[in-house]
C-alpha cells in the first residue's frame, strides 16, 4: 500500500538520493531542507513515516523529535546520524525516535529499515481500526487501542509511538516471557542483535513513565537471564 513519507535532510544530494530509493518502494515522497520548514510540514500533515537528519539548519533533528512528541505526534520517526555521533543516536531514542541510521548507509539497508517500520505500523493498526480494544491492568493503568492513550489513575501517559507498542504487545501476552530479540522482532520488525540495546531503552523509558517505583517495576519485570514478561493480572 502506498504511504506519505517525509524526508527531513539538509544535503540535498542525500535528500534527492533517499527520495528516489523510497519512491522505488511505491512510496510518495516529501522533501524538507531545514528543520523550521521539516517541523511545519511534520505538524501540518499526516505521514506513515518520518526520514530526519539529526544535523539541520535553523532546528536540528533532535528539537524536532522532542517538540513531535510533546505534541503526541506519534509518527514512526527514522533519524540519520552521523557514525561517529553515538550520542546523537542515544539521546534519538530517548527524546522517542524509533530507529537510526548511521551515515554512510546502504540503500538496500534504508529500504529495510523503512519496509521493516511500515510494516511493523500497519500489524499494529491493522487489528485496532477493526475493533476499539480497553486494557485493564491491576485496576490502575488503562490502554485504549483506539485513542492509542494510556492513563495512570485516570490521569493521561504520554508515550512515544513505539513505547505504545511495547507496551500493548506486553499487556497483550501477560506472564509471557520475551528476550530482547523476540521483543525487536513484535514490536521493530527486526532480529538484528545490534539493537536489541534500542529494547532496553525503551523499558527503562517505559518505567519512568508507568512505575510508581521504576526501581521495583510493577508491571514490566526482568526475567533474570531470559528477558522481561508483563506481570500477571492479580
Amino acid at each position: 500500500m502506498e504511504q506519505r513519507i517525509l524526508v527531513i535532510e539538509d544535503q540535498r544530494d542525500i535528500a534527492d538520493l533517499v527520495r528516489l530509493h523510497i519512491r522505488d518502494l511505491g512510496h510518495q515522497v516529501e522533501l524538507a531542507y531545514d528543520g523550521h520548514d521539516g517541523l511545519q510540514k511534520a505538524r501540518a500533515n499526516t505521514y506513515a513515516l518520518i526520514v530526519l537528519d539529526v544535523m539541520l539548519p535553523g532546528r536540528d533533528g533532535l528539537d524536532i523529535v522532542r517538540q513531535l512528541r510533546m505534541d503526541q505526534n506519534p509518527v514512526p520517526v527514522l533519524m540519520l546520524t552521523a557514525r561517529s555521533a553515538e550520542i546523537d543516536r542515544v539521546l534519538g531514542l530517548e527524546l522517542g525516535a524509533d530507529d537510526y541510521l548511521t551515515k554512510p548507509f546502504s540503500i538496500a539497508e534504508l529500504q529495510a529499515r523503512i519496509k521493516a517500520m511500515l510494516r511493523r505500523s500497519e500489524l499494529i493498526l491493522r487489528p485496532l481500526r477493526a475493533e476499539h480494544e480497553r486494557i485493564l491492568v491491576g485496576g490502575a493503568l488503562l490502554i485504549d487501542t483506539a485513542s492509542r492513550e494510556v492513563r495512570i489513575d485516570g490521569a493521561v501517559v504520554s508515550l512515544t509511538s513505539k513505547e505504545f507498542d511495547l507496551l500493548l504487545h506486553f499487556a497483550r501476552n501477560p506472564g509471557r516471557v520475551f528476550s530482547r530479540l523476540q521483543l525487536l522482532d513484535a514490536v521493530w520488525g527486526t532480529t538484528f542483535e545490534g539493537y536489541e540495546h534500542n529494547v532496553n531503552t525503551h523499558i527503562n523509558r517505559l518505567r519512568a513513565k508507568i512505575e510508581s517505583d521504576p526501581a521495583a517495576p510493577r508491571y514490566i519485570l526482568t526475567v533474570r537471564g531470559a528477558g522481561y514478561r508483563f506481570a500477571e493480572p492479580q
